[in-house]
């Protein structure tokens, strides 16, 4: 404990000042030392470690690096709502396009064994496990997975073609 405190007492300045430079906040900074801080108390082996100044630099750099990636995802979320297409709303176009994919894999399943079908409906379409689906099918666990496995290749070849142009 002593050791963190001076750590705290020689460097938090210079610690404040290097996360400030990078997140261009004084608040975001001080929250951010303080994680870097807890993470470095908290640790397991601190004598597993050489210097646990450039520890502690460290950490709080990767926890810097992490607040800007969040703060750039809300930002661009918040941008994608402000934009003409709501975001998570179906507009008429992608729900056309969703029926026609719906049709599709419909389409694709019918061509499949019916076991296989079946399989694939009642594990990723209904979420049953695959005791659940093996039970009610009368097969073992390891024949579902094959079936669902060979369903969901059968799919995706579908979805493959269907995207080439």
């Amino acid at each position: 404990m002593d050791e963190i405190e001076r750590l705290f007492r020689e460097h938090n300045r210079a610690l404040v000042a290097f996360l400030q430079c990078r997140l261009n906040s004084l608040s975001d900074a001080q929250e951010v030392a303080q994680e870097a801080y807890l993470r470095v108390l908290t640790m397991d082996n601190r004598e597993a470690v050489d210097s646990l100044r450039s520890y502690l630099f460290k950490v709080a750099g990767n926890l810097a690096i992490d607040r800007l990636r969040k703060r750039k995802v809300r930002s661009d979320f918040a941008a994608a709502q402000n934009n003409d297409e709501p975001v998570g709303e179906a507009t008429p176009v992608h729900h056309a396009m969703a029926v026609e994919q719906v049709a599709g894999l419909r389409s694709a399943l019918r061509k499949l064994p019916a076991k296989a079908s079946q399989a694939f409906v009642m594990h990723v379409i209904e979420g049953r496990d695959f005791g659940s689906v093996a039970q009610t099918m009368n097969l073992s666990e390891r024949m579902v997975r094959y079936h669902v496995a060979n369903a969901l290749a059968h799919c995706r070849a579908w979805i493959d073609e269907k995207e080439t142009p």
